[in-house]
């Protein structure tokens, strides 16, 4: 009996932390995740935006709110010590916060794109500080605000523009290239010529060494003929075509000359 109750008291456990499992993992969370960028850096006198966007399982209504609460890294700024309302959304409307920031803080983002960025002109030094990001999507109310921090500097501190470090970095790649290339083509010509010019004086080599085994055999010739006496000695026969009549329906005959071979002994 006590075999048989162990054995069902595990499959209960079993199943009940299946059932936990199953319930934790197809129940969608009630948190709501907020972005905005680290740190914005904008000119002293111009326009800057404070990026914001979030994601939530809950469908965008009216009821979505936004707030962004500004936090001041000056000691003698009034905002100093605790974080103040500058702006308020909800309700397709939105309400700037304290005086300082009114008719300067305007909210550029799209709730229905979960884009809650908001816009600051023209930015001052007293700006300096953080700003926090916070959404609420009910019933995704849970979530960490989103933080920022914002430095207004003068035109000089700003990063300057890399275009034109770019363009020059690509122009040089270009040419360097084009070098190479040139540079290659050079040297296939001038091996290429290299080429030709060693198989010219290859076959002069040839041509001059030709006529030496021929002197040899002339050699050979004049030894062999040495032993035979002197003599005159008949030359090679030649057959010459003799026109007698001079007319050009004459008969052609062919008659043999003989030639002395005559040779210095």
């Amino acid at each position: 009996m006590e075999t048989k109750w162990s054995n069902m008291s595990c499959r209960r456990v079993l199943l009940t932390g299946f059932t936990l499992c199953i319930v934790l993992v197809t129940t969608p969370c009630s948190g709501i995740d907020i972005h905005a960028d680290s740190e914005v850096l904008i000119q002293n006198g111009t326009a800057g935006t404070l990026r914001c966007s979030f994601r939530s399982n809950e469908v965008v209504s009216s009821t979505t709110s936004v707030t962004w609460t500004f936090q001041s890294n000056q000691p003698d700024n009034l905002f100093y010590k605790t974080p103040y309302t500058v702006f308020y959304y909800s309700n397709g409307r939105g309400f700037p916060g304290h005086d300082v920031f009114k008719g300067r803080v305007q909210f550029i983002g799209d709730i229905n794109k979960r884009d809650a960025s908001l816009q600051l002109s023209p930015a001052q030094f007293s700006d300096n500080g953080t700003f926090f990001c916070d959404v609420k999507n009910p019933p995704d109310v849970t979530g960490t605000p989103a933080r920022t921090e914002l430095r207004v500097v003068l035109k000089e501190s700003l990063p300057q523009n890399n275009m034109a470090v770019i363009v020059g970095a690509v122009c040089g790649a270009l040419f360097l290239l084009v070098l190479i290339a040139v540079a290659a083509c050079v040297v296939m010509r001038v091996m290429h010529s290299r080429h030709e010019y060693e198989g010219c004086t290859s076959l002069e080599s040839v041509s001059s060494q030709a006529p030496k085994p021929r002197k040899k055999v002339e050699v050979n010739l004049e030894s062999s003929r040495g032993p035979n006496p002197p003599g005159p000695v008949q030359g090679p026969v030649i057959y010459a075509q003799l026109d007698h009549s001079g007319s050009r329906s004459s008969f052609h005959k062919m008659e043999p000359v003989v030639y002395a071979d005559i040779r210095k002994n």
